[in-house]
């Protein structure tokens, strides 16, 4: 098994929940000189790293090139769709798991008693 040089690079694993999400290479123009699955572990170098774009190591693509992706699919709303979609996995797994039916299971601690409406907070020492 390949080792992974980055503690931020995506498992096989993962890739292949992500990698049907992404956009397919245009039929017309230019064809794709850069591999999508390097592009996004850069991509989550940067982000997890908490570093500068210019500040990418050699190994992966010019920082322009990553940027440019990031920015791509952030505008295009790809970023919000991957999240969406590995959530529902997640929220199908964990029903399929735990039995629950609801899309939504409310959280066990209440804010407030159905029964009588007070806080069922400790209250304030005075």
């Amino acid at each position: 098994m390949k080792e992974l040089p980055y503690p931020s690079d995506l498992t096989a694993a993962q890739w292949a929940l992500i990698e049907p999400l992404l956009p397919a290479a245009k039929l017309r123009g230019r064809r794709r000189k850069v591999d999508l699955r390097s592009i996004t572990n850069a991509i989550f170098y940067v982000l997890k790293g908490g570093i500068s774009w210019r500040m990418l190591p050699r190994e992966f693509a010019h920082w322009k090139t990553v940027y440019h992706y990031f920015r791509l699919w952030r505008l295009t709303g790809l970023w919000d769709r991957i999240h969406d979609q590995l959530r529902d996995q997640v929220r199908d797994i964990s029903r399929e798991t735990y039995g629950c039916p609801q899309r939504f299971s409310p959280s066990p601690l209440r804010l407030r008693s159905e029964d009588n409406g007070t806080s069922s907070r400790p209250a304030p020492v005075v």
